[in-house]
């Protein structure tokens, strides 16, 4: 059964800084897109970032280009996206999502697994 994890969420002010995780477990995901979305009260579910697979290609939203960053440790089958420069605006549940995704790396659909999504609250 596959699942996957996240945790680190929480709420800091702007500015600041936090690291969330996805564990995953039930198959190896070394060859699977991992990336991050998240979807604010009210809105629709956006994309943050991806990596295309082990070694791969990391695909990054605009609006968090040059503050957030995405890394895999394989040996723990864990991704951690890494939150910088937190801004009001970055509040929202995020989710982790694997896939064998070939392209579109941006929609949500092509995703096959989630998480269970994890709340981050930015105060001004």
């Amino acid at each position: 059964q596959v699942q996957l994890v996240e945790s680190g969420g929480g709420l800091v002010q702007a500015g600041g800084s936090l690291r969330l995780s996805c564990a995953a477990s039930g198959r190896t995901f070394s060859s699977y897109a991992m990336g991050w979305f998240r979807q604010a009260p009210g809105k629709e579910r956006e994309f943050v970032i991806t990596n295309e697979r082990s070694g791969g290609r990391t695909y990054t939203a605009y609006s968090v280009k040059g503050r957030f960053t995405i890394s895999r440790d394989n040996a723990k089958n864990t991704v951690y996206l890494q939150m910088n420069s937190l801004k009001p605006e970055d509040t929202a549940v995020y989710y982790c999502a694997a896939g064998l995704v070939a392209g579109d790396w941006t929609t949500a659909r092509r995703y096959d697994y989630w998480g269970q999504g994890t709340q981050v609250t930015v105060s001004s």
